[in-house]
């Protein structure tokens, strides 16, 4: 989980605790707050029904090996462990303290693998760099902190970065609090950032919902043929995508 070191005191305050109840190890900031969860006899399972959203992307794309996924803030590696299995594209995972990465490791069943790159920096100043411009197909956004009152990096400028790190085509989703004071705002800066083309899937789980936001325009694909590859990838990968379809098609028009 990232954070911002302007907002809140160094990452020294979040140590990251565990809980685990009927075979599901959580990831905690000394709260009740989760901030992930692994099956632990399934590891490769996403268990959060948001942290499934935030695979909607993959309505849009099948990533190849010469691609880059990105993800801003670590959690319990759900979505770093999913990743590596259903897809062959490179993955940098960018993750403000290394407590949480190591908490990963030990209890999480992170690995070490050479198609991943974990990054410990901010993820506001490593959207700026200008090396990371147009690197990854697709950016999933997860920054929360132990207070859980909204993303810890929410301005316009920073999701303007975040859609320079998109390459052409790229699509980025995010992980907001729907029912949260904080949800206006990041949709406005999210709207501004991404010229309107933005998309809120349902709210899941504890009030989470998953916005997707496209670099360059809206998706050109058929509806008959954005259900087609919904099935296959419900199919393939046990994700809720044809629900998904259904919900951008409605409001898509």
């Amino acid at each position: 989980m990232s954070r911002s070191a302007s907002r809140y005191e160094p990452w020294e305050d979040d140590e990251p605790t565990l809980s685990e109840l009927s075979g599901v190890r959580y990831l905690h900031f000394g709260t009740e707050w989760v901030q992930g969860a692994m099956r632990v006899r399934k590891p490769d399972e996403l268990v959060l029904a948001y942290t499934k959203q935030m695979m909607a992307w993959l309505l849009f794309q099948a990533p190849d090996d010469t691609q880059t996924l990105g993800m801003l803030g670590l959690g319990a590696g759900s979505l770093l462990r999913f990743a590596l299995k259903h897809t062959p594209a490179q993955l940098v995972t960018v993750e403000w303290n290394p407590n949480v990465t190591a908490m990963c490791h030990a209890y999480f069943k992170l690995p070490s693998h050479a198609r991943s790159r974990i990054v410990h920096e901010d993820a506001g100043e490593w959207v700026m760099h200008p090396e990371n411009t147009g690197l990854c197909s697709a950016l999933m956004v997860d920054l929360y902190d132990a207070t859980a009152q909204g993303p810890v990096r929410d301005s316009l400028a920073f999701y303007q970065g975040c859609r320079q790190t998109l390459a052409p085509g790229g699509i980025m989703t995010v992980n907001l609090f729907g029912e949260h004071e904080s949800f206006p705002r990041n949709m406005t800066n999210i709207g501004e950032a991404f010229s309107g083309r933005v998309l809120a899937l349902p709210e899941v789980d504890a009030g989470n919902r998953i916005v997707l936001a496209f670099r360059d325009a809206w998706p050109d694909i058929e509806d008959n043929a954005l259900l087609d590859r919904a099935q296959a990838l419900e199919a393939a990968s046990k994700l809720p995508a044809m629900r998904w379809a259904r919900h951008v098609l409605a409001q898509l028009g």
